[in-house]
């Protein structure tokens, strides 16, 4: 099976994360109102990033408000993987859950191929930011009831209330982050 496995290839901007989630419902679908960021949710402009805590520590923000985002292939299928960014993946967690036999993180190569991203930059967004299954730990947004992350680029992140990033990305929650970054 190609690497695509009929998932269409995304290409995106920070911007389109912007317009893609915060445009009006009636444009959307989408019950927040702002094509921009706003005291809600903050847009932080800072130096590259490359590990969660370079984060964390950019966005003036403890490690486990971030959402560290891992896309995966599952046996056949790909799919967004969002955990605190205090936490690792539980593999086995995942794979009992999904019943896969086999699981994987996507390689630099096969994330930009498949999204335009690099690896700390993507979102926890599944449709119709990215056209992959979305799931999420069910610790993530616990910290402090916000959620921080990278938002397709290793300079600019979103701080937002993790209520609202739940309405909009509605993630399929389940347990797979053990302690540890």
């Amino acid at each position: 099976m190609p690497l695509t496995g009929g998932v269409r290839k995304s290409r995106w901007s920070v911007d389109g994360v912007l317009r893609r989630w915060f445009l009006p419902s009636s444009s959307r679908g989408c019950s927040l109102h702002s094509d921009r960021a706003s005291p809600r949710r903050p847009l932080v402009k800072h130096e590259p990033t490359y590990t969660s805590a370079e984060s964390a520590a950019a966005r003036g923000e403890e490690l486990g408000v971030g959402a560290k985002t891992l896309l995966l292939r599952t046996d056949e299928t790909l799919r967004l993987s969002v955990l605190p960014a205090d936490r690792k993946l539980d593999s086995g967690a995942v794979k009992r859950e999904l019943a896969v036999r086999r699981i994987r993180l996507a390689t630099p190569q096969e994330l930009r191929e498949l999204t335009g991203l690099v690896p700390g930059s993507v979102p926890p967004c599944g449709e119709p930011v990215l056209p992959f299954e979305l799931d999420a730990d069910t610790l993530v947004g616990t910290c402090s009831n916000k959620l921080a992350f990278n938002a397709g680029s290793l300079t600019v992140s979103i701080i937002m209330a993790a209520t609202d990033w739940q309405a909009l990305a509605k993630p399929i929650r389940f347990s797979f982050a053990k302690n540890g970054e």
